[in-house]
């Protein structure tokens, strides 16, 4: 399955304290973290494009390894949204999965697994179990317990038929709504399932000096 990737990688990254894009905080083997990101996807013969949100003036100081043909570059905006927005408009192929750039552990087998649902979906993400007790508190008391057997921690990518989060975007942004994830647009806006597989607790959105290894 061909499939676009569009890697957001717009943030500040302010709670690592570097004072740039954390997604240009290096790791232990001396790679980006952006790098190691963009590997996934440039060795996997189905991606046929790599669309990197983020500030091109800074990608090009930052980051000195080269990945031709496949990579375009694109501005991001002032929220995650807004930069998944833009990435959007670049999209070339009918299926794109979008990732966090802060999320460079990524297996193939997570990634197959994605392409696998798409092959009778229109709407897919990874998700892993939540492992704590989740309590709603309104005013600093417990209202209610959620059964942890029903809910599952989102990550990414989450991939989808490329039309159908064009729409679902376009609506949001004419109605001024923001979602918490893009999955969640595709709730909102359609009447389409999204397709929940298992992931990896590997898989980590690196976000603060402790995470990275």
């Amino acid at each position: 399955m061909e499939y676009s990737a569009l890697i957001v990688a717009a943030g500040s990254g302010t709670r690592m304290g570097l004072g740039f894009n954390k997604v240009y905080a290096k790791l232990d083997d001396g790679e980006t973290i952006l790098e190691k990101t963009i590997n996934v996807f440039m060795r996997d013969p189905e991606c046929n494009q790599v669309i990197v949100v983020t500030d091109p003036c800074e990608y090009r100081q930052r980051i000195t390894k080269r990945f031709p043909g496949k990579i375009v570059l694109c501005t991001g905006g002032r929220t995650r949204q807004e930069s998944v927005n833009s990435g959007l408009q670049a999209v070339m192929g009918k299926v794109v999965m979008i990732h966090d750039g802060a999320r460079p552990y990524l297996s193939q087998k997570n990634l197959n697994d994605l392409k696998q649902a798409m092959t009778t979906e229109q709407a897919a993400l990874l998700t892993v179990p939540c492992k704590d007790t989740i309590k709603k508190v309104v005013d600093g008391y417990v209202v209610e317990t959620y059964d942890r057997a029903t809910l599952a921690a989102a990550q990414t990518p989450q991939v989808f038929n490329t039309e159908l989060i064009l729409q679902c975007m376009k609506k949001a942004i004419s109605e001024g709504y923001t979602g918490t994830d893009d999955a969640s647009l595709v709730e909102k806006y359609s009447d389409v399932k999204v397709k929940a597989v298992e992931g990896n607790y590997e898989n980590i959105k690196i976000t603060t000096p402790s995470d990275l290894k």
